[in-house]
């Protein structure tokens, strides 16, 4: 009950075709999603788990990808650690993170049994999925949800998040255990990799992800050999050289300010996932066709052995409105190109 082109691709087994899948392939472009989100709130589709898997499949059904993921939210770990959580539409904490607030929150047991709708959805997601489809999970960069705790949904510029070291610290002390319990309890379900989505990493200098936030993501990494995937927005190699260094990861993706053929090149194990621009998929048909084929002729050049590890897609989510045609398509031409 695996996706053969992506365990290829975990595995740096070269092959022609790449496996394709998109961050936030099941979301409000979709019209299956659209549908459902007529009849059922944001947070019931994600802790039903029949309605969650439902919501999975539809773009494995009308796309075609290669791989399916859990449907949830980030920010769930935050509202079972008891910062409140609501969706008017957009993500609204009940109360930002403080010092005092930390005092408060509760501890990573008692975090957990809030998340277990999340490994249930898992279960449920593989039990509809077609057997030659993989499945993944996710969790938030412990960065990443530190910044929603203390700025909420419009961060700016992190000056609050980045300005309190030892509020990140002391956080990461209950977060990072939960986080850990979390991917456990995903991989449990059936989740064959847990993608870490650390969307804020790329806002920190070099120096401060590597004094700050490395090894928070080591020590999940570590936990979990080769079954974590990492994710990171608007970093630069000085962020991930010391990460990518780490033989404990199961790769890595990219957004579209990275070089990926050459990043391929480079690389001797692990996944290496992206990036095209997912602004671009809002081209007119003619035009698309155009920018995908010059994008895809980047990695023609490069033999199945010099492409072994690549997993192809965005350099972040589907953004909403996108034409369904481009997904679409997307998906048949990498197809037709490397078959």
């Amino acid at each position: 009950m695996s996706n053969l082109k992506f365990q290829n691709a975990l595995n740096r087994i070269h092959q022609n075709t790449p496996p394709v899948w998109m961050m936030r392939q099941a979301g409000r472009y979709h019209k299956h999603y659209q549908a459902l989100r007529q009849k059922y709130d944001f947070m019931t589709l994600c802790k039903q788990p029949e309605l969650a898997a439902e919501v999975a499949l539809g773009p494995i059904q009308d796309f075609d990808f290669d791989v399916s993921i859990l449907f949830s939210d980030l920010l769930f770990p935050l509202e079972a650690l008891g910062l409140g959580l609501a969706y008017d539409p957009s993500p609204r904490l009940g109360r930002a993170l403080t010092q005092e607030v930390l005092a408060d929150l509760n501890s990573p047991e008692e975090a957990l049994e809030q998340l277990q709708f999340q490994k249930k959805a898992v279960q449920a997601t593989r039990q509809v999925l077609p057997k030659d489809k993989s499945l993944i999970g996710f969790v938030g960069g412990p960065w990443t949800l530190f910044t929603y705790a203390v700025e909420g949904a419009h961060k700016g510029t992190l000056a609050t998040a980045k300005t309190q070291p030892s509020l990140y610290r002391n956080f990461c002390e209950i977060l990072v255990p939960l986080l850990k319990e979390n991917i456990h309890l995903q991989l449990e379900g059936g989740a064959e990799l847990v993608m870490i989505f650390d969307t804020a990493a790329g806002e920190v200098s070099a120096d401060y992800f590597r004094h700050e936030l490395e090894g928070h993501l080591t020590q999940l990494a570590t936990a979990f050999p080769g079954r974590i995937g990492y994710y990171s927005k608007g970093t630069l190699p000085e962020h991930l050289e010391r990460l990518r260094a780490e033989s404990t990861f199961a790769g890595f993706g990219f957004d579209h300010r990275w070089e990926l053929p050459r990043i391929l090149e480079q690389s001797s194990r692990g996944f290496i996932q992206g990036n095209f621009d997912q602004a671009l998929l809002f081209a007119d048909k003619a035009q698309f066709k155009t920018i995908l084929d010059g994008y895809l002729e980047n990695f023609q050049r490069l033999s199945p052995e010099q492409r072994a590890g690549w997993v192809c897609g965005l350099g972040h989510g589907v953004l909403p409105n996108t034409p369904e045609e481009n997904v679409r398509y997307f998906v048949q031409r990498v197809r037709e190109v490397f078959n």
